[in-house]
């Protein structure tokens, strides 16, 4: 492999709550010598358990780490100031090898390089009760977030409307939810990170996923509430790629095995009480497309967008969300939603039909698993499902494709493995 790390170890220095500023600070080094801080503002906070919140700051802190350990990506790490149980290392090495695997792939690494954390001890403490009620709901103004909101209302749930910004602006979207809304702000340190670049450092995707349900869970801790949702149906679990065995994905923290790992380090390592997971995790990506066409299109269809291109880059205004019309997500979610919106209003959002549009070909193809053509490292449908949709589009009279799409016995409404709690909260009767 050609990449050698310039460091020895990857250092997890110190990390730091400040109650007067609800601030949280994560500090990291290589070698106690090139230092990276991130902060998170927090909203401010109620009456909260501190031993709770501090074992939830400690997971975040790890987790947080991985967007500046893959700068100069090393094998040695050092936790300062924690020990580590066997099951903790077990489950931050885990989060660092797969999550890091679409990285590992674009550059070139070996997965045996990546970090693996060391037990430093073998006592599992005990750990006191957690008391608390309340509901946090991720949201990003994509489809999947804003149908959970609109199911959860429609079973009478109670909850709040939480978004993760790395300025000051929200989708005006989450507006329309007319749930209270909790915002914090993420701010990385970009200099540092600049820095490494310039410096030869390394880039690429992380598990997002991972990190959002992180700070969300601090976020809940200091309000006291006890449940954190995010809307993840089934997706994440077709690789795009091997390196010998080791699976590439665009998104593994988003995958059912992620799911399980999450919840249950949180209820092993935070509180039992406390519970993360998804309602729509049994759900296919074409069954939520449906779904939202019937019960949140009519409100938010001129409004939402999933394109991370026009809308999620950092630093980016996105209070307005818009389609760029271009990107392997734009086409996935036309793919998905053709069977069920009226042809000229999705063009209108759209702004094109883009199965006309030759510049986008090769991008089908490889959405639709045609010639080869390496699948997009984007959160996208699997490839049965897409060309599930793309036929059910066939006989509602669109123009098709130029190439063949092969048939697909796929079931949108299969249901999928779960967490029970979670996809109890939705009534199952609206799902058929």
């Amino acid at each position: 492999m050609s990449f050698t790390s310039k460091y020895d170890t990857f250092i997890f220095e110190s990390y730091r709550y400040n109650q007067s500023s609800s601030t949280a600070s994560f500090t990291y080094s290589f070698d106690g010598e090139r230092r990276f801080t991130e902060t998170v503002q927090f909203t401010a906070e109620q009456s909260y358990n501190e031993a709770v919140l501090d074992r939830a700051l400690c997971m975040a802190w790890i987790i947080a780490g991985i967007s500046y350990y893959k700068t100069f990506p090393t094998t040695n790490v050092l936790v300062k100031g924690r020990e580590l149980t066997a099951k903790q290392a077990e489950f931050f090495s885990t989060v660092y090898l797969h999550g890091l695997s679409q990285f590992v792939y674009e550059n070139n690494l070996a997965p045996e390089n990546i970090a693996q954390f060391i037990a430093t001890s073998d006592h599992t403490s005990e750990i006191e009760p957690y008391h608390g009620d309340g509901t946090l709901v991720l949201q990003s103004g994509g489809k999947d977030s804003l149908l959970l909101a609109e199911l959860l209302k429609e079973n009478n749930h109670d909850f709040s409307v939480w978004y993760m910004t790395q300025g000051t602006e929200y989708p005006a979207v989450l507006d329309m939810i007319q749930k209270p809304l909790r915002q914090i702000t993420r701010t990385i340190d970009r200099a540092a990170l600049t820095a490494a670049k310039n410096d030869g450092g390394l880039n690429g995707h992380i598990p997002v996923t991972y990190l959002t349900f992180s700070y969300a869970l601090i976020d809940a801790i200091l309000h006291g509430e006890s449940t954190v949702l995010a809307a993840i149906g089934n997706e994440g679990e077709e690789p795009h790629a091997f390196i010998g065995d080791y699976p590439v994905t665009h998104q593994w923290s988003k995958t059912w095995g992620a799911e399980q790992l999450l919840a249950a380090y949180v209820s092993d390592h935070v509180a039992h009480e406390l519970r993360v997971g998804s309602p729509l995790r049994n759900l296919s990506e074409l069954k939520i497309a449906e779904l939202f066409a019937q019960h949140a299109w009519g409100t938010y269809g001129s409004s939402f967008s999933s394109c991370n291109v026009a809308n999620y880059k950092q630093g980016h205004d996105n209070a307005t969300l818009s389609w760029c019309g271009e990107c392997p997500k734009c086409a996935n979610s036309y793919l998905l939603f053709a069977p069920w919106i009226d042809r000229e209003e999705l063009i209108q959002i759209f702004g094109k039909d883009m199965f006309a549009d030759e510049r986008l070909v090769d991008t089908f193809k490889g959405l639709l698993g045609v010639e080869d053509i390496e699948k997009p490292f984007e959160c996208v449908g699997e490839i049965d499902e897409l060309r599930s949709a793309y036929h059910l589009v066939i006989q509602n009279g669109y123009d098709g494709l130029p190439f063949e799409v092969p048939t697909s016995d796929f079931d949108r409404g299969s249901r999928r493995e779960a967490q029970q709690w979670a996809t109890q909260l939705i009534d199952t009767s609206v799902l058929q």
